[in-house]
């Protein structure tokens, strides 16, 4: 019966463990993913784009009624290169 305690304790430490880890990583890691990856998508379109996120609820932004996560938008600063206009990039 101590075994099957013991192994039940063992269990519980590492469901907690595993779920602490990927609470981290979503935190943390995903969003400079995300953002890594957006900005290589605004690097395309020239230099001076850089990676912005949109509040989901800007309509004029983020207009489609999928939007339920985030909005990036590549933003240009005309003193760093040459714009053309802000694109969306979902």
């Amino acid at each position: 019966m101590k075994d099957a305690v013991g192994e039940l304790n063992m269990t519980v430490i590492t469901v907690i463990a595993i779920a602490a880890i990927a609470a981290l990583f979503y935190v943390f890691v995903w969003p400079m993913i995300q953002r890594v990856i957006v900005q290589q998508t605004c690097n395309t379109l020239g230099t001076g784009y850089t990676a912005t996120k949109m509040d989901v609820s800007d309509t004029n932004v983020c207009n489609t009624s999928s939007d339920r996560t985030d909005c990036w938008v590549c933003k240009c600063d005309p003193s760093k290169g040459d714009c053309k206009n802000d694109v969306e990039a979902k």
